[in-house]
């Protein structure tokens, strides 16, 4: 929960006059840094977004091998606290990409591009919980015969969901240079 004295500290104070005259700082939103910038430059921090998320997912799978490597005596606080930190990563990729969307659908008026960002988001939402799905099929509590089966099916889901990201991306990529 957000206290009023942590949100009163993260926003920016906008009339000392205000305050003065209330005693409680008035709030603004803080400004994005890509506000203004070219679409172009949207597109590349997508991209760059993109290759984020790819280190979260090399660093989540790296974990998750480590977590498997230990047995029998797993180190599942280790393995916890990787998945907590790539979740945090997930988590602001997934922030930035929203702003950019907001953006691009909003004063930007790019409905194509904000679609394909919409997509992407989705397809990364996809990803993960397919990953992290095939991650607790590959505990070696569940895995049987009868699992081997719906492994090789999330893999495939996973390749195939690769895929459609990469389409995204080229789709995003090649609309981007009609836009401007």
């Amino acid at each position: 929960m957000i206290t009023a004295e942590a949100a009163a500290e993260s926003a920016v104070s906008t009339a000392p006059e205000v305050e003065a005259a209330t005693g409680v700082p008035e709030l603004e939103e803080p400004v994005w840094p890509w506000k203004d910038a070219p679409i172009r430059a949207l597109v590349q921090r997508i991209h760059q977004l993109q290759a984020e998320r790819a280190q979260a997912f090399r660093r989540l799978e790296e974990g998750h091998r480590q977590y498997l490597h230990c047995a029998p005596l797993y180190d599942f606080p280790r393995y916890r606290s990787k998945v907590h930190e790539v979740t945090q990563a997930f988590a602001a990729a997934s922030r930035e990409v929203l702003a950019v969307e907001a953006e691009l659908a909003g004063p930007r008026a790019q409905p194509v591009l904000a679609g394909h960002v919409r997509s992407l988001q989705q397809l990364e939402q996809t990803r993960l919980a397919t990953v992290a799905l095939l991650q607790l099929m590959g505990a070696p509590e569940v895995t049987g015969k009868e699992e081997t089966l719906q492994i090789s099916q999330l893999k495939m889901k996973i390749i195939q969901t690769m895929e459609a990201i990469s389409e995204v991306l080229q789709d995003l990529r090649f609309d981007a240079e009609f836009a401007e």
